[in-house]
This record gives C-alpha cells, sequence and structure tokens, in this order.
C-alpha cells in the first residue's frame, strides 16, 4: 500500500485554487479603481470652480495609479504586461505613468532551482553537459520567461539562455479571461470602442508566446527580411541556435548594450549633455533605425516585431540598436497591408477623403456624432496610427470629451490591425520619451507607395499625380 504524500495533495489543491484566488483579487481590486473614478466624476459636477478641476484630476489620478500599481505588482504575470501598456508617457495620466513606469521591467525572478529543473527537462541533459558557465542570477525577468547568460561547451561567445517560468501559461489565460469580461462591460458602458476585440488580440498573441520554437522562426525570419533587404539592417537582431531550442527554452546570441530607457542616466555618467547637439543626433539616429525596420517590416513584408517596449530595445555602440524579444510578432494579411499603406498616406497627406476610404477598406466600422464627420475621422485615425503629437502637448486623452473617440464610435476593429495599432503607440512612447517629436506617416509615406507599387494597386504615373494633388493640399497656391 502507497503511503500518502500529503505534500503532492497540498500542492495540486494550491495550483487549483489559485486560478479562482486571482480572479477574485483582480474583480475586487478592478471595481475599487473603477467605481472611484466613477464617484469622482459625479463629485466634479458639484464643483463649479474650473481651475479647481486640473488639481482634483490629479489628485484622483495619483489615487488610482497606486491602486493600479498595487494591483499588478501583487499579481505579477499578465498584469506586469497591461502596467506596459497603461504606464506609457504619451497615453496614460502622468501619475500612471510615473507609477507604472517603474514596474514594467521588475518581474519576479523564479528560484534557479525551479529553472534548472524546466531546462534539464526540454534538453534532456544536465547544465554542466550543454553549458561551460551558465549564470544563476538571471540577466532579468518578464512576465512569461526570465533570461540568464551562459557560455557552450566549445565556443568562446557569451549566450542569453531564456527559460520559462513555470505554471505561468495556466495562470496568464485565467486573468486574460477576467479582462475580457471587464472589456466587454467597459465598452457597453463607458468607451465607445470595440476593446473586447482589442482583448482577443492580446490572447491570440499572448498564446503564441508560450512557444520558443515559434519564437525562434520569427526571429529567423525577420532577422533574414532585414539582412537581406538592406545594405545594413536598420536594428540587430539576435541570431538563434537552432539546436537549442524547444517550446519552453530559447538560446540566442548575447546581445551587448544599454537599455533605452538608460540612455539619458549613462550618457550624464561619460559627460554628454543629454540636451546637446550629439546627444540629440544620437537619440535621432536610434528612432530613425527603429521606424525604418519598423517601416518596412510591417508594409514591405507584412511579418513585423508587434512588442516595441523599452524593456526589449538596447543601444549598442554607435547608436546602432538591437531589437530583442520576438515572442509578439504578426502576420498581416495583404489586403490589411496594403490597405494600411494607403491609410499611411492619408495621413501623411492630411487626406480626409482617403482616410474615409482606408477605414472602409480596412473594415474599420464608426458611427458618427458630429457634422464635420471626415475631418474627425482624419484625426481618429492620427491619433491612432501616427507616432506625432500636436505641437506642445505630452499626452493624449483620447477618452476625453472633446476627443475624436467620443465624436466618433469605433463599432468593429480588425483584430488583426491590434498589433499594428500597439506599435505605433508604443512607438510614439518611445518618441516622446527621448524627446522628439516625429511622424512615423511620414517617414513611412514612400515604403507605403513602394508598397502599392508593387501590388499593382498604384501605378508610377498614378503615384506621381497623387503626390502632386497631395502637394498642393499640403502647401496650396496663392
Amino acid at each position: 500500500m502507497h503511503a500518502i504524500d500529503f505534500k503532492e495533495i497540498q500542492e495540486k489543491l494550491s495550483d487549483g485554487f489559485r486560478p479562482w484566488q486571482r480572479s477574485f483579487q483582480f474583480w475586487a481590486r478592478a471595481t475599487d479603481i473603477y467605481t472611484g473614478y466613477k464617484v469622482f466624476q459625479l463629485r466634479m459636477n458639484f464643483v463649479k470652480d474650473v481651475t479647481k478641476h486640473e488639481e482634483m484630476w490629479e489628485v484622483q489620478h495619483e489615487l488610482a495609479a497606486h491602486k493600479i500599481y498595487s494591483m499588478c505588482s501583487d499579481l505579477g504575470g499578465f498584469f506586469l504586461k497591461i502596467a506596459q501598456i497603461l504606464g506609457k508617457p504619451d497615453l496614460a495620466p502622468a501619475a500612471w505613468v510615473r507609477k507604472l513606469v517603474t514596474l514594467c521591467d521588475h518581474a519576479p525572478a523564479t528560484s534557479f532551482d525551479a529553472i534548472r529543473v524546466v531546462l534539464e527537462k526540454e534538453l534532456g541533459k544536465s547544465i554542466e553537459e550543454v553549458f561551460e558557465t551558465f549564470d544563476d542570477k538571471p540577466l532579468g525577468s518578464a512576465s512569461i520567461a526570465q533570461v540568464h547568460r551562459a557560455r557552450i561547451k566549445g565556443d568562446k561567445r557569451d549566450v542569453v539562455v531564456k527559460v520559462q517560468h513555470p505554471g505561468v501559461e495556466k495562470l496568464m489565460m485565467v486573468d486574460i479571461r477576467n479582462l475580457q469580461i471587464f472589456a466587454l462591460y467597459m465598452q457597453k458602458t463607458d468607451i465607445k470602442f470595440d476593446l473586447f476585440s482589442m482583448t482577443k488580440e492580446i490572447e491570440k498573441q499572448i498564446g503564441y508566446e508560450f512557444d520558443f520554437k515559434r519564437e525562434a522562426n520569427a526571429m529567423k525570419k525577420i532577422r533574414r527580411f532585414l539582412y537581406d533587404n538592406n545594405r545594413k539592417s536598420p536594428v540587430l537582431v539576435p541570431r538563434v541556435l537552432p539546436n537549442l531550442v524547444t517550446r519552453k527554452v530559447l538560446v540566442m546570441d548575447y546581445m551587448n548594450g544599454i537599455p533605452i530607457l538608460s540612455l539619458g542616466d549613462e550618457m550624464a555618467k561619460r559627460g554628454i549633455n543629454p540636451h546637446g547637439k550629439m546627444a540629440e543626433a544620437a537619440k535621432f539616429n536610434i528612432l530613425n533605425s527603429l521606424s525604418q525596420a519598423y517601416g518596412q517590416m510591417i508594409l514591405k513584408s507584412g511579418f513585423f516585431h508587434a512588442d516595441p517596449h523599452p524593456g526589449n530595445i538596447l543601444i549598442s555602440k554607435g547608436s546602432e540598436v538591437a531589437l530583442l524579444d520576438y515572442g509578439q510578432v504578426k502576420e498581416l494579411p495583404d489586403h490589411l497591408r496594403l490597405g494600411y499603406a494607403n491609410l499611411v498616406i492619408a495621413i501623411a497627406d492630411n487626406n480626409a477623403s482617403l482616410a474615409l476610404q482606408s477605414f472602409r477598406e480596412l473594415g474599420i466600422a464608426t458611427v458618427a456624432k458630429c457634422k464635420n464627420e471626415q475631418q474627425e475621422l482624419l484625426q481618429l485615425a492620427k491619433t491612432m496610427f501616427d507616432t506625432e503629437m500636436p505641437p506642445g502637448t505630452t499626452t493624449l486623452q483620447p477618452f476625453s470629451e472633446d476627443s475624436s473617440i467620443k465624436k466618433i464610435s469605433v463599432e468593429a476593429f480588425p483584430e488583426e490591425l491590434f498589433s499594428v495599432l500597439r506599435t505605433v503607440v508604443l512607438l510614439r512612447g518611445l518618441s516622446v520619451g527621448i524627446g522628439i517629436n516625429y511622424s512615423c506617416a511620414q517617414h513611412w509615406r514612400s515604403m507605403a507607395e513602394e508598397a502599392l507599387v508593387a501590388s499593382g494597386r498604384l501605378s508610377t504615373s498614378r503615384k506621381q499625380k497623387r503626390r502632386c494633388s497631395s502637394l498642393r493640399r499640403l502647401y496650396p497656391g496663392p
């Protein structure tokens, strides 16, 4: 007769209870944050002194920021990704950004003993058999995995070993389902935007992130595309070691560099004025490299890295940009890629009628609540799909009363386009963060035309005509 293993039973019960516990914590905290804002809005109706409004909103945002930080920090996992989305200087209230930006790359590390178990089970060998050296202290830990520096036997180059946190997939899927229900409620009551489709796309993309074989293939495909289509690739892409890839382990080249958010501190350390000409030129080169790479990936290839948050960008010697983490990639069908190319041209040229046509072609269904529908829709397109900020602003408030999203409801939005939207929004956050305001639509305009010409949808003569009419629109004569 087998002895009863009480410890194993306890662990199974604990594992079964954790999803319920997380769900309860999420709903209790999310409801508290949401009702806090609704009660505050009611209070604001009784405050007649408009000058006090801004100060009161700042206090409310500060209070909510602490609660959101606490929720994301305590729950970890998927909620660290939520912190990445919310903690951006161009979109969220400043109080949220100040608080959440400190959380984005501080996922708790899994113990080395637990990592060893995953690694040896996946590779079928002991760590000592595969690696000459292996640093048991991780270089960094994110929501799905953590990375360790190592050296393979018989090879003098350093590599990075990415290992998945045990048990993380099941918990993250519970978190996403809870967020979907919350998103559905929000779009029915407060925000007239197809948030549910956005969460469905997040679910699909994060589901892919648990398969490191898929990530390795994506990295190889993007590396080949960028290196083959440029004399020099605008960004550095790590090389995968194909014999050391499984669903939960990925070994790749070690990329030496400074995290993009530490660039200002590093410059100051070296005696470089962060606001001087040399620093500005370096920042411009960094942004230009990233923008070039993303324009080519989205418009020419349709297969792109869909997660350009600061934690995935390193700056190497000579302002070279290394792009890391290919867990979130997206392949756009040709009709959406070319429809988006048309929208890029519409935004770059301030062409409201072409923007409307492009929205319809892309399957973005809108309902106008204003008279000047075309102009508001063009403004909405810029808010969603361009990185340029209006003069004198560093924060967009897309859900404020006078915003285009309030004037034009987005009733349906193709799930595949959310990755493009998120990529542009993250690039905008980066540009605001390093203090350079630029338009990705202007930068990508020629690439968009090339994509349309290559597909046969735009002839060279029509391209020339379109460019002339756009110049007349931008610079009308006397």
